[in-house]
């Protein structure tokens, strides 16, 4: 008897490990209940207090997964197998979730913040009237240096970058676009230039900058940065945030001939099913109180206006991340490029990094 019964007791103690294990699956593939939202975001880009006051609030649970490019976001949407309500991508990926149709367009009489966007990050040529997306943050590329190394007004425009003094003491940010960009920007040139010959150019002149770089990194950039490893580095105005709270001799300028303007947006994937937690949420971080609190934890420019005005007057005023309209005039969108020029403009990249080295 002891034995049947140990037996038993071994079955159910195997029933509730599997019933166990199903739960967490299913929580780390994205619950199906109806209380829940599967929210498909950048790492380290929310306010965790807010997930946690948006569930206190409202009663729906947040499943929150993590991207690290769009490349990978979009990827993993277009396999299928997912069940994400909501996801965070950039301009030039919209466009191309567009053109792939993966997108199911907002119903604007369910949204009650629109109205507390700015009218520049509105109706922008990735999603005109803003039919499938809403602002989440915006930025710039731009140059971080430091005083310790750099004067004040040492450091202006893109082709300062190529002065002799820095010789290995530039980090850049791993990314083809953007570094390909800002060199095409010296240039005079678009930064969404197709032209093979014109992309040759501008990878020609960063060969010439090689020199001065000291190290091409991702996120390490920020940790190199703040710990005055380096000079100067081009990277993202959100990350020139992060570093810039580690470190006070940090600053960050936005070349007054142009960069790169850079919008991300919250948009529903064909994949979502949970509509009422999709615009709770929605709803939820348009509120200024909460689109503020989230902009202070993130770092990044926020779009929401009303936001905008309970921020710190220091902040609402600061153009490195405030920029003035004539240089957001002159800055460029990125634009969903062919195929086929997107991998040119890789293998140029990857040629630089091989050729520094």
């Amino acid at each position: 008897m002891k034995r049947l019964i140990s037996l038993v007791v071994a079955i159910l103690v195997a029933v509730a490990g599997l019933a166990l294990w199903s739960a967490h699956l299913q929580k780390s593939q994205g619950a199906t209940g109806d209380n829940t939202l599967n929210l498909y975001n950048w790492g380290d880009y929310i306010d965790p207090a807010l997930i946690t006051k948006f569930e206190k609030q409202t009663g729906y649970h947040v499943n929150y997964e993590t991207f690290d490019s769009n490349e990978a976001m979009y990827t993993k949407i277009k396999q299928g197998g997912t069940d994400y309500d909501l996801t965070v991508p950039s301009e030039y990926m919209i466009e191309k979730m567009k053109k792939a149709n993966m997108l199911i367009p907002l119903d604007k009489s369910k949204l009650t913040g629109l109205k507390n966007m700015s009218p520049d990050v509105m109706d922008r040529s990735f999603d005109p009237g803003n039919r499938y997306s809403i602002p989440y943050f915006w930025g710039t590329l731009g140059i971080i240096y430091n005083d310790k190394f750099v004067h004040a007004g040492e450091i202006q425009h893109w082709n300062d970058l190529w002065k002799p003094q820095y010789h290995d003491n530039i980090m850049l940010v791993d990314s083809a676009r953007d570094i390909l960009g800002f060199s095409l920007v010296s240039l005079g040139k678009s930064m969404n230039t197709t032209d093979a010959p014109t992309l040759q150019a501008a990878k020609g002149k960063l060969d010439e900058l090689a020199p001065n770089v000291k190290a091409v990194v991702a996120d390490e950039i920020k940790m190199y940065m703040a710990e005055n490893e380096a000079a100067i580095a081009v990277d993202w105005s959100g990350e020139a945030a992060d570093m810039m709270a580690e470190n006070a001799h940090l600053h960050y300028v936005v070349p007054s001939e142009g960069s790169n303007l850079w919008f991300d947006n919250l948009v529903i994937p064909k994949t979502a099913k949970h509509f009422k937690a999709i615009y709770a949420f929605l709803n939820f971080m348009m509120t200024p109180k909460n689109a503020a609190q989230n902009a202070e934890y993130v770092g990044y420019s926020t779009p929401n206006q009303a936001a905008l005005k309970l921020l710190p007057k220091a902040v609402q005023n600061d153009q490195q991340f405030y920029p003035s309209e004539a240089i957001i005039r002159r800055s460029e969108v990125y634009q969903d490029l062919d195929p086929a020029v997107v991998g040119m403009y890789n293998d140029l990249f990857l040629e630089f990094k091989m050729y520094r080295k």
